[in-house]
């Protein structure tokens, strides 16, 4: 018998766990029965200590009331088909989250789950007897039904019930069950106990059910909800039904727990209070919930998103995230200032405009001399942008004589170290010394026009109009920086410093994917309007 009991439960989980949807897992020995330093599930149960903590505490059973040290206990239970309704549903419209375009669903029987505001345990049984022995019981009981119901109309009326149960049975080829729940409620004095007793009874109404305050099965129903002691449950307590019926009285919600991963942010549950370490990264990629980590926050206006996504890269930052934050409205000015300044101005980098500090970089900077691929490219692409117009596209000789510049720029700077790299530096080389080797090679004014080029690039040049805009003097190499912020709201609607601002924001953002590799990063857009 317990071999076969075990082969069905092994059978039952490998069922669950090969949906994907939940896990089973088995509770081992020392889950169970606890250990010297942790109380198993038993002990939990016996103290109704929900917390790792807990301490031997008397049991007092009297006729009507039973306590576990202070708490004082109050059984309501579903054992009557009389207390149910003529329907139950897997699932229903939670109205206070719910709008008209969209449903918040919750379990059926999510109102004496985690949605009842009281300490509680709710206990769900389902007995899986002999179905076919159960429904020839049924027929030998429809069949007495019959012969006394000239002295009594109730026989038959429960004869048509028997009838009706018994054709749902044969015709859908349903399984006969027993099934049984209580809610065990308890309070540490007698006021509140009362109040808790009233919420018990409104959660039961919500379920269309008809609140039955069970005052003499408490010790019975108590005991028979240990964990493993099921086979002393009152047979007298069940109710019969079909399966799907039956499962409709499970919650499917439960309090948030905390994810076992080295990696998350901190949250707090809203019923409780308490805080939670929460993964919402790595654990549902690991467990296949999700193909990527890309996160959309989405709500109206004052609903708290800069003030949960503040709260969500600062933890991010603390573990060791690179992130860069695309900002309008000033959300992240204090969270930057505060890291600049835990730094001691190693981090926290702040870019915005100001009439006074206007916003400059210096795209041709880095520390270690090193410019790969993408940083080449990003440097052609910002000249080419300030160089020519949306609608006018560069010749194929124009873009190769940019790229021969910028190539050529790049292995003098790295020659010789005194020459400062910045766009000032970068026009000299081109009005001289490219200016001489296109001469050389005997290029076509037509080709590329050197003076062309430099009067249009003029105005970000030293003293010009934009001369600030690329040639910062502060030698960021942002490659290393975990914390940048480029504050949008001024430049945005810029025709010049916008098209900038956004190549540079791409540029770090690209060499912090290509060259960190094994580091988590992240880029943040606020306001993100399509």
């Amino acid at each position: 018998m317990v071999e076969r009991f075990m082969e069905a439960v092994g059978q039952f989980e490998s069922i669950v766990n090969d949906s994907g949807l939940v896990r089973l897992e088995r509770l081992t020995t020392e889950e169970i029965t606890g250990t010297e330093n942790e109380p198993g599930i038993i002990e939990r149960y016996l103290t109704l200590s929900a917390d790792g903590t807990s301490m031997l505490q008397d049991m007092q059973l009297n006729p009507d009331e039973m306590r576990i040290g202070d708490k004082r206990l109050c059984l309501h239970t579903l054992s009557d088909l009389d207390d149910l309704p003529g329907k139950v549903r897997t699932d229903g419209r939670y109205e206070r989250l719910s709008t008209d375009r969209s449903d918040c669903r919750l379990s059926y029987a999510a109102p004496v789950g985690v949605m009842l505001p009281c300490d509680h345990i709710y206990n769900q049984w389902i007995f899986i007897d002999d179905s076919n022995e159960n429904l020839s019981r049924f027929e030998k009981m429809a069949k007495n039904m019959q012969s006394l119901s000239r002295y009594s109309r109730s026989n038959q009326i429960n004869k048509e019930w028997l009838d009706e149960y018994l054709n749902e049975a044969h015709s859908n080829g349903l399984q006969s069950v027993r099934c049984h729940c209580n809610i065990i409620a308890w309070a540490e004095n007698g006021d509140e106990l009362r109040r808790v007793k009233n919420d018990v009874g409104s959660a039961l109404a919500l379920m269309e059910c008809t609140p039955h305050h069970n005052t003499t099965d408490l010790p019975a129903l108590y005991w028979a909800g240990i964990p493993g002691n099921e086979a002393d449950f009152p047979a007298e307590e069940t109710f019969y039904t079909f399966t799907g019926q039956a499962l409709c009285f499970f919650t499917a919600e439960t309090c948030y727990r905390n994810s076992l991963s080295p990696f998350g942010i901190r949250m707090v549950d809203r019923l409780t209070g308490k805080p939670v370490f929460l993964d919402i990264s790595d654990l549902p990629m690991k467990k296949g919930v999700v193909t990527n980590r890309n996160k959309f926050i989405l709500g109206p206006s004052g609903s708290g998103k800069s003030f949960f996504t503040n709260h969500l890269v600062r933890q991010y930052w603390e573990q060791g995230t690179h992130i860069l934050l695309v900002d309008t409205g000033n959300s992240y000015k204090g969270l930057c200032d505060l890291i600049h300044q835990k730094t001691g101005g190693d981090d926290g980098i702040y870019f915005t405009y100001k009439e006074n500090d206007p916003i400059s970089f210096n795209p041709f900077f880095t520390e270690d001399y090193r410019y790969d691929i993408e940083k080449r490219d990003s440097i052609k692409t910002l000249i080419l942008t300030l160089w020519k117009r949306e609608d006018e596209p560069p010749r194929r000789s124009e873009e190769v004589a940019l790229s021969n510049a910028v190539s050529l720029y790049i292995e003098k700077i790295k020659k010789n170290r005194k020459i400062k790299p910045n766009f000032n530096s970068f026009y000299d080389f081109v009005r001289k010394d490219y200016r001489k080797i296109l001469a050389d090679k005997n290029v076509r004014e037509k080709d590329f026009d050197v003076d062309g080029f430099l009067n249009v690039l003029e105005p970000y040049y030293k003293n010009g109009e934009y001369g600030y805009l690329l040639n910062s003097d502060k030698e960021l190499d942002l490659l290393n920086k975990r914390f940048i912020v480029f504050e949008l709201d001024v430049v945005k609607d810029n025709p010049i410093l916008f098209p900038v601002v956004t190549i540079i924001i791409m540029e770090t953002f690209i060499n912090k994917m290509r060259r960190l590799q094994g580091i988590r990063k992240m880029i943040l857009i606020e306001e993100a309007w399509l």
